[in-house]
């Protein structure tokens, strides 16, 4: 059982400092309440009452990695019911951080609880945290301290994290699904030309003239493999490695996003997704009470594709020399024509943030019924190619045999 630090004031004001075991913080702070004390601090003893077991050696092993968007929404969820209940921000810190199982995020915990300590504003010590804590996450938090209503904030913040980890997971099931049938379709290939066709080189051997060109060609092709796959595999990380560099760059970053706007079949689901997530980004800082400024900034860094990026950072420019929002969006074909209607008339009337929430809701409706869309054409389209492929080194095959038997006779 954990071993905490407490420093107290007693009801006749006498402050004391002492040693208590419980199961966590929180059970902590309430066994001292319940004796008619007021908690000033509460530290845990790191180490202190249990020695590191096997099991907890392994644990520490499976979090050797940073934490990750679900360890924040738990965090989040957590801190919000801590704050409802009545519990100060302090002991929440302190109370979530011993639970935590990855290191990496209890000492960043920890960092922040010091911080809010200290006197800093916690949006202040999150923004210490920048690659774990985005700036729609600090902004709505310091809207928040602004307007007093932090527990609904961290709500909302909670609701939209969890959104966002659903969508990715189903964006990535979509992208996974098709990577796996092509590997698979590879793989068949590869095997076939290196262990099936040469089995019949020294069946066909002598009788190159007799072959029909399929056959030479295969054939050909696969003696190149047999003796320089070392080259092609080579040749095929140097490609790869060429490819994902490529798009580390500007340039090839921005064509790499524009080949997602276009290509065949996914580009309605790439379009959907960065619709919802401009909207829903936007509408949550509106409802928030973030600047207009800034919102817009945000929404453009956490759109995901270069191109709705410059998108948002034009409605941004306009906005700052005191235009509507609606005004560059009506010359961007990115936005469908009904979006950009609804979001006028929601500026317009007032309402811009329940407008943005309705159409992000209808557009991550959009999302799944695209992605449910794409998982359905693939399987079909994956299966004719592999079956082309397939049956084209099988009539590479049989061809010649039919041509030498006839031959024969």
């Amino acid at each position: 059982m954990p071993t905490y630090r407490y420093q107290m004031r007693a009801g006749g004001g006498e402050v004391s400092v002492g040693t208590i075991s419980a199961e966590n913080a929180l059970n902590a702070a309430q066994q001292l309440r319940n004796q008619g004390n007021t908690v000033l601090q509460l530290t845990p003893l790191r180490g202190a009452g249990r020695a590191k077991s096997l099991s907890d050696t392994l644990k520490a092993l499976n979090y050797t990695s940073g934490p990750s968007q679900k360890d924040v929404l738990g965090f989040t969820t957590q801190l919000s019911v801590m704050i409802r209940a009545g519990i100060s921000l302090r002991q929440a810190l302190d109370g979530i951080a011993e639970q935590v199982e990855n290191p990496k995020f209890q000492q960043i915990l920890y960092q922040i609880k010091q911080d809010v300590e200290s006197g800093k504003p916690f949006s202040e010590a999150l923004a210490k945290h920048p690659k774990l804590f985005g700036p729609l996450y600090i902004n709505m938090v310091r809207a928040s301290e602004m307007s007093g209503s932090f527990s609904q904030m961290l709500d909302r913040i909670a609701a939209y994290l969890a959104q966002e980890i659903e969508t990715r997971q189903m964006v990535i099931g979509a992208m996974i699904y098709p990577s796996v049938i092509a590997s698979l379709a590879v793989g068949a290939t590869i095997f076939l030309l290196t262990f099936v066709l040469p089995r019949f080189a020294d069946v066909f051997a002598g009788k190159e003239a007799a072959l029909p060109w399929p056959t030479i060609f295969l054939m050909g092709l696969s003696a190149f493999m047999v003796q320089w796959w070392w080259a092609v595999l080579i040749g095929f990380l140097i490609l790869a490695a060429f490819v994902f560099m490529l798009t580390k760059t500007e340039p090839g970053g921005w064509w790499f996003d524009r080949i997602k706007l276009r290509i065949p079949i996914f580009s309605r689901m790439f379009r959907a997704l960065y619709i919802s997530r401009s909207l829903q980004t936007m509408g949550e800082l509106v409802n928030a009470g973030v600047p207009m400024l800034d919102t817009l900034a945000i929404t453009g860094e956490i759109s995901g594709n270069r191109m709705f990026k410059q998108l948002w950072r034009s409605v941004y420019s306009s906005v700052k020399q005191g235009k509507k929002i609606v005004q560059p969006l009506q010359k961007t074909t990115l936005l469908p024509k009904p979006v950009i209607q609804m979001v006028g008339a929601g500026e317009e009337s007032g309402k811009l943030g329940e407008v943005l929430d309705q159409v992000s809701t209808y557009y991550a409706k959009q999302l799944r019924e695209a992605i449910k869309v794409v998982t359905s054409m693939i399987e079909p389209i994956m299966i004719v190619c592999m079956g082309s492929v397939v049956g084209f080194i099988a009539m590479a095959i049989i061809l010649p045999i039919f041509k030498l038997s006839t031959l024969v006779k």
